[in-house]
């Protein structure tokens, strides 16, 4: 069965950092594009960030661009998601997942999703 198991989330103050983590099973790990998806309250889940399968290319979505950065530890099945300048607009539930078709802040795939880390930005 896949799984993915994230965590890191937590509450911080506008202009703050969270590391999140991916931990994933039941895949052939390296042949796949990953990603970081979140859901904020009342909207769509939107791919934020994705990673190739050998950690050469990275793409974002504009509103984060410059402020995360996403890696991969194929070694370990894990993929990270480094949030730096925090927003309270990122408020979100954070998920991790394939990202196979490359869309930058499209819903990702219909299955395999996990339960999610909260990052809760506020003052």
């Amino acid at each position: 069965q896949v799984q993915f198991v994230e965590s890191g989330g937590g509450s911080v103050q506008p202009g703050g950092s969270l590391r999140l983590s991916c931990a994933a099973s039941g895949i052939s790990f390296s042949a796949y594009t990953m990603g970081w998806y979140r859901q904020a309250p009342g909207k769509q889940r939107e791919l934020v960030a994705l990673i190739i399968g050998g950690g050469g290319n990275r793409m974002y979505l504009p509103s984060v661009r410059g402020r995360f950065t996403i890696s991969r530890d194929n070694a370990k099945n894990m993929v990270s998601l480094q949030m730096d300048n925090l927003k309270p607009e990122d408020t979100a539930v954070y998920y991790c997942n394939a990202a196979g078709g490359w869309v930058l802040g499209g819903t990702g795939p219909s299955v395999n999703w996990g339960q999610g880390t909260q990052v809760t930005v506020s003052s």
